[in-house]
């Protein structure tokens, strides 16, 4: 990734000549392929699972997988790319590519074996297989440390038990399970310590989250409700997922016992990051709109461009638009994917992004006025794929927590 001797200037959005190239593949990718088919599936409630291999032949899946198991090599800059530019056209596509590539494959390439990594990652890249990542349960969401799944341990395997929901990517199709998924679930106490012991420790303690690989097939495992008429992401398959005393073998879980918790930090900032860059695309592509038809659009005799109210809209969209991504690029720029450490960015990132995002959607509503409201432009699907990111991957009062909370711990971020 090293850029040395390149004489390019510098571009945050394409720092090297690798993410250049990105750049020009997405663009074509999306304008070729995305795009005429993003309103046909998100009105028929349709993953396009043909265009998500299709993805994955163009290497878009892998991008910050090692090169070993048929991934890119890339970084943090390069995930932002892929999800902004895939947004611009069809954010349900891109939610679903951001849970596989990011949610799933990118936690198993920092925090699995090389076991699993061997038989998970090159399936991951190539779009063989589609995966997803089980944290929300019908009773937890933002209180991950409560979940009640459960894996309890039988000689050679655990037995999982629980149900998770509004599941991206938990089904191909309303028959068909996704290929793998991470389970997180709680795990017991080390039966060694004896069972009135253990159970006095499980009562005081947190409970202790471990992550496993769960793939189709395994005894138990099925789909479970099949969530159709989504106000936005429509062309993502969501569901709800069952686990009923599935055996796992043990060398299926990821890391010792206990380490879920770790995993699922490592794995927030990436995952923050990508969404934030989802809003960007849904924010470009809602300004480009509205200056189109400002531009084509009069009213008493010129322009709708050339009234103050119109301009108002156009104007602070774009500026929105460019401050969130500038910054969601800057922080893309310092992320370390194998490790930790811009968190508190990351949460900014969403925090700022998603509102951004919906407002430009709106804006464009506003600006198209009756016709916005209407499925013959594109705006109206934005403003309703929009609201999810101020849901997903963690709401919005859950980064003002985080970032109140850091800022209180830490208020040297304050100087930096």
């Amino acid at each position: 990734m090293s850029s040395t001797g390149d004489a390019r200037p510098f571009d945050l959005l394409a720092p090297t000549p690798e993410h250049a190239l990105l750049q020009g593949t997405l663009r074509e990718f999306v304008a070729r392929e995305v795009e005429p088919q993003a309103n046909e599936h998100d009105r028929s409630e349709r993953f396009n699972h043909a265009l998500f291999r299709r993805a994955g032949e163009l290497g878009l899946l892998g991008v910050t997988l090692p090169e070993e198991y048929g991934g890119a090599g890339l970084d943090a800059v390069a995930a932002v790319q892929v999800c902004e530019a895939l947004s611009t056209s069809d954010p349900g596509f891109a939610l679903s590519v951001l849970a596989h590539s990011i949610l799933f494959a990118h936690n198993v390439s920092v925090n699995g074996s090389e076991l699993q990594r061997k038989h998970v990652l090159p399936r991951a890249a190539s779009g063989e297989w589609i995966g997803g990542l089980c944290m929300t349960e019908p009773e937890v969401g933002t209180d991950v440390l409560a979940l009640r799944t459960t894996a309890k341990r039988d000689g050679d395997v655990y037995r999982i038990t629980g149900r998770k929901t509004f599941i991206t990517n938990g089904g191909v199709d309303e028959k068909t399970l996704g290929d793998c998924f991470i389970v997180y679930a709680a795990t017991e106490p080390e039966r060694s310590e004896g069972g009135e012991r253990a159970r006095r420790r499980a009562s005081s303690e947190p409970k202790a989250i471990s992550s496993f690989l769960v793939e189709k097939g395994m005894p138990g495992f099925s789909l479970g409700q099949k969530w159709k008429d989504k106000a936005g992401m429509r062309a993502s398959f969501t569901a709800e997922l069952v686990f009923d005393d599935v055996p796992v073998p043990a060398e299926n879980r990821m890391g010792e016992e206990g380490e879920g918790t770790l995993h699922m930090m490592r794995n927030l900032e990436i995952e923050r990051l990508t969404l934030a860059a989802m809003s960007l695309g849904i924010a470009q592509r809602s300004v480009q709109v509205m200056v189109d038809y400002a531009n084509d659009r009069k009213a008493f005799g010129k322009p709708i461009r050339e009234f103050g109210q119109i301009q108002r809209y156009v104007a602070e969209s774009f500026a929105e638009w460019r401050s969130a991504r500038t910054f969601v690029y800057d922080v893309a720029r310092r992320i370390d994917l194998h490790g930790s450490g811009q968190r508190l960015d990351a949460d900014a990132t969403k925090l700022v992004a998603t509102q951004m995002a919906k407002r430009a959607a709106d804006a464009a509503m506003q600006v198209l006025g009756g016709y916005g409201y209407m499925g013959e432009y594109v705006v109206s699907r934005l403003w309703r794929d929009a609201k999810l990111l101020e849901i997903g991957g963690g709401t919005l009062e859950a980064h003002h927590k985080n970032i109140s909370r850091e800022l209180a711990r830490n208020p040297s971020m304050l100087r930096d």
